[in-house]
């Protein structure tokens, strides 16, 4: 499967953002999904992941905030990010994977979107 995040941009603390992951060349449906996000010079870290039958996960630095879900009619996952913060400026990924239960690794994920740049001002 190949993905493509969409969605990033420059916003200002306290805004949203909706982030698109869409899919191609499989279904989605066959795949649970995961976000990430990454800071210069740091690894990626886990911020949300959606199973198969749509059982959420979320770190816990943006639970309460960030809403992940998918339209599995159109291929795509979502990621909502409400009230945002400068310290959530990154690079957000999003990623597939059919390790079942709740991984949260980036070993645990297979394909990988490109990476869409999230900057917020303050």
């Amino acid at each position: 499967v190949q993905l493509q995040a969409s969605g990033g941009g420059l916003v200002q603390a306290g805004e949203s953002l909706r982030l698109s992951c869409a899919a191609s060349g499989r279904s989605i449906r066959s795949y649970a999904v995961g976000w990430f996000r990454q800071f210069p010079g740091k690894e990626r870290e886990f911020i949300a992941h959606i199973n198969r039958s749509g059982g959420t996960n979320y770190a816990d630095s943006v639970q309460g905030r960030l809403t992940i879900a998918r339209d599995n009619g159109k291929n795509t996952a979502y990621l909502q990010m409400n009230n945002l913060k400068p310290e959530d400026t990154a690079v957000y990924y999003c990623a597939t994977t059919t390790v079942v239960g709740w991984p949260t690794q980036p070993h645990h994920f297979t394909s990988w979107g490109q990476g869409t740049q999230v900057t917020v001002s303050s």
